[in-house]
């Protein structure tokens, strides 16, 4: 389960963040995850409860906000969403395209008192 790694790291840049700020405890951890970043949201979220504990963020929530798919035609140069995750631009029809979002996964902030 990668779920729990993510989550070690996002707990562990939480925490430094935290102690800079001199914080005592984090009430919320913020974070982005792209809908292809192949994250289990059930999986982080246990990891998450199970992680805290005993931990300045021991009584925080976790925010978590999806990043949509957005792909890059190198054709003609239009940006778009895929609809079914194509690899076909939709304003030429041709398949040379980047993914420009939809694979991160960011720590956005935490929320301290």
């Amino acid at each position: 389960m990668h779920e729990a790694g993510l989550m070690q790291n996002v707990l562990e840049m939480s925490f430094e963040n935290a102690k800079a700020h001199n914080a005592a405890r984090i009430e919320a951890i913020n974070i982005r995850i792209g809908l292809l970043a192949g994250v289990v949201p059930d999986a982080l979220e246990f990891a998450f409860e199970a992680m805290k504990q005993g931990t300045i963020a021991e009584k925080a929530r976790l925010n978590v906000e999806y990043a949509p798919v957005v792909c890059w035609c190198r054709g003609c140069e239009k940006e778009f969403k895929p609809e079914n995750f194509s690899s076909i631009c939709p304003a030429c029809g041709k398949n040379d395209i980047e993914i420009r979002s939809g694979l991160e996964m960011n720590l956005i902030s935490i929320e301290v008192p």
